[in-house]
């Protein structure tokens, strides 16, 4: 309502977001909050099991050092890109909701923000100084000290973004007391950082063994002992994981649960949504399977083994982050701003006086039948474009066919009809914002783009038109 209006009609708004956010919660928590401990407790391990004469095993130390510098690689690369791109995908798509999150949890994201400078520090002092530590054993000591301090900082910057992402999903008491510890203290918090944690080290685990058969030699004592270490990791953090997973489970609404088919794939996949339920277990058995091969059969692990669990580790994780991001819906902000980005209590307003009277960017206030279909667009950007596109992913006019019929011409007065009242069939939906004179002009563009197949183009390329009655003479003459 308050901001131009970006879209990528060939991709889906959110679907931007989710991708990118789903990339940055896989290297976030896989190769920073599971990794970076892994690491450290492996070049204890070289520490500990050296000679009387030695500070480390030199041998041990390099490889665990060749296994961190490709976390390190990735993290500060594609890891740092991505977490960037959350913001600037979530300033372009969805700024009403950033704007919320930031107002209440600004101390909170303050915080976090020292912690991650911290964090960023720490890598570098950690990975850099590592060659050089290995001259003494105060330093190599003090060397092993800055990972365990980096993997604090590391679970530290992700205890509060969970929060926030937990927010998200139910607010709690928030929504009639609002301050930042009722926001940072809501009911699914502690449950899905119970989960993130050891799925974090479950994943960690799980790429540290690929590294090692990657960067150890066959069938060396070394190797063995490595494929041995990382297997009890993953043995004991594996049940922890589905212990997690369970409990999470179960904090979220049971609103939200009856979206998981949607949220897991499509409307289509409803029917195959059972099947998810072993898709996580498999996620988790892979890994144990491989850790359970690692410490009796060790000289069975190698990478085409380790492989495919590395891979289901990374999908389990992937997997619950994509059914976060979708199973809020109706909701942005649990009981507070709509997928729309449009507040709930605002929704009396624009159901009564109109949406287009209120927006700030529009082309159309008034609606008369020659502007009918123009306006209907109007109404398409401000309440549908967040999630829904005209020709691209999840097109609206996709899912009026699948309702009506595939290549049938769709029929204005049947979808004016459902349009005010598609949130009680589809309760994954907001419910319509405006009047019903808003609902058949979004009908009449509905069909107009099935015939036309004309593309809604974003801000970014249309650029954008101030509503005439937002702008300063307006206001101005109706204060006189």
């Amino acid at each position: 309502m308050d901001f131009p209006i970006f879209h990528l009609d060939w991709l889906n708004n959110r679907m931007l977001i989710a991708i990118i956010a789903i990339i940055h919660v896989m290297i976030n928590h896989g190769l920073a909050v599971g990794f970076m401990p892994l690491i450290t407790w492996l070049e204890q391990k070289g520490v500990k099991k050296s000679g009387m004469n030695q500070i480390t095993d030199l041998d041990w130390d390099k490889r665990i050092y060749n296994m961190m510098k490709i976390a390190f690689i990735i993290t500060t690369t594609l890891g740092a890109m991505t977490g960037v791109g959350i913001w600037f995908s979530v300033a372009l798509v969805s700024p009403t909701s950033i704007g919320s999150l930031i107002r209440v949890f600004y101390w909170a994201w303050f915080v976090e923000w020292l912690v991650f400078v911290t964090e960023v520090i720490l890598i570098m002092i950690y990975f850099l100084t590592w060659k050089s530590s290995n001259t003494t054993l105060r330093g190599k000591l003090l060397h092993i000290r800055f990972g365990w301090f980096l993997s604090l900082f590391s679970w530290i910057t992700m205890a509060i973004i969970v929060s926030i992402l937990s927010f998200m999903m139910d607010p709690g008491n928030w929504n009639t007391h609002k301050s930042l510890l009722n926001g940072f203290t809501n009911p699914i918090y502690l449950p899905q950082l119970l989960f993130r944690t050891p799925t974090a080290m479950l994943v960690g685990g799980s790429f540290g063994m690929l590294l090692v058969t990657l960067f150890f030699k066959k069938g060396t004592d070394l190797r063995m002992k490595a494929v041995k270490y990382i297997s009890k990791w993953i043995i004991l953090w594996a049940p922890i994981s589905l212990v997690g997973a369970v409990i999470y489970y179960n904090s979220i609404p049971e609103a939200m649960t009856a979206n998981m088919s949607t949220a897991v794939g499509t409307m289509d996949f409803n029917q195959y949504y059972d099947l998810m339920k072993y898709f996580i277990l498999f996620g988790i058995s892979s890994s144990l399977i491989m850790a359970v091969m690692g410490l009796y059969k060790t000289r069975w692990i190698k990478s085409y083994v380790v492989l495919f669990p590395v891979v289901m580790a990374f999908a389990y994780l992937g997997f619950f982050e994509r059914v976060r991001e979708f199973v809020r819906k109706p909701y942005v902000i649990g009981g507070y701003m709509y997928s729309n980005l449009l507040l709930e209590e605002d929704y009396p307003v624009y159901q009564q006086y109109g949406l287009l009277k209120n927006a700030t960017y529009t082309t159309v206030t008034e609606i008369t039948p020659e502007n009918k279909v123009e306006a209907g667009r109007n109404v398409f950007a401000i309440a549908c474009s967040r999630c829904h596109t005209t020709q691209g992913v999840n097109s609206v006019v996709d899912v009026f066919e699948r309702m009506y019929g595939i290549d049938k011409p769709l029929d204005i007065n049947s979808m004016a009809s459902y349009i005010p009242n598609m949130h009680n069939g589809r309760t994954y939906m907001p419910p319509f914002p405006g009047t019903q004179q808003e609902s058949e002009a979004l009908a009449a563009y509905i069909r107009n783009i099935q015939d036309t197949g004309d593309v809604l183009e974003g801000a970014q390329s249309e650029g954008v038109k101030l509503s005439e009655l937002q702008n300063a003479q307006t206001i101005l003459a109706n204060k006189k």
